[in-house]
């Protein structure tokens, strides 16, 4: 799943609630499901982000190249720009792409 591609909100929108507790009947237990989801998306695109700063990464630092490196501050704007984690993943709970069970009903 490329998380880039979710069509999220990138701004602050009201929500409604009856949306959230549609598929487990608890508004709390939606937003504890989201809020896990939200982390696991703040983590990978951190991760990324991390890898593709990797490659300007140097070892000796010139104050000369901290103000010139162009395709960096193209790659962090790039990256700030993208919805927040929550918004990515309240739309996948829309669109019923986010996966939950319950290990009380398991048993």
């Amino acid at each position: 799943m490329n998380l880039k591609k979710i069509q999220a909100e990138t701004t602050t929108v009201t929500r409604d609630v009856t949306q959230l507790n549609a598929q487990t009947g608890n508004v709390y237990e939606s937003l504890s499901i989201l809020g896990k989801r939200a982390n696991q998306v703040q983590g990978r695109l951190k991760e990324e982000l991390q890898n593709k700063l990797e490659e300007f990464a140097s070892h000796t630092d010139n104050l000369e190249e901290v103000f010139e490196n162009r395709e960096q501050i193209e790659i962090s704007r790039h990256y700030e720009k993208l919805p927040k984690p929550a918004a990515i993943a309240y739309q996948e709970w829309l669109d019923e792409q986010v996966y939950f069970r319950k290990p009380e009903e398991e048993a």
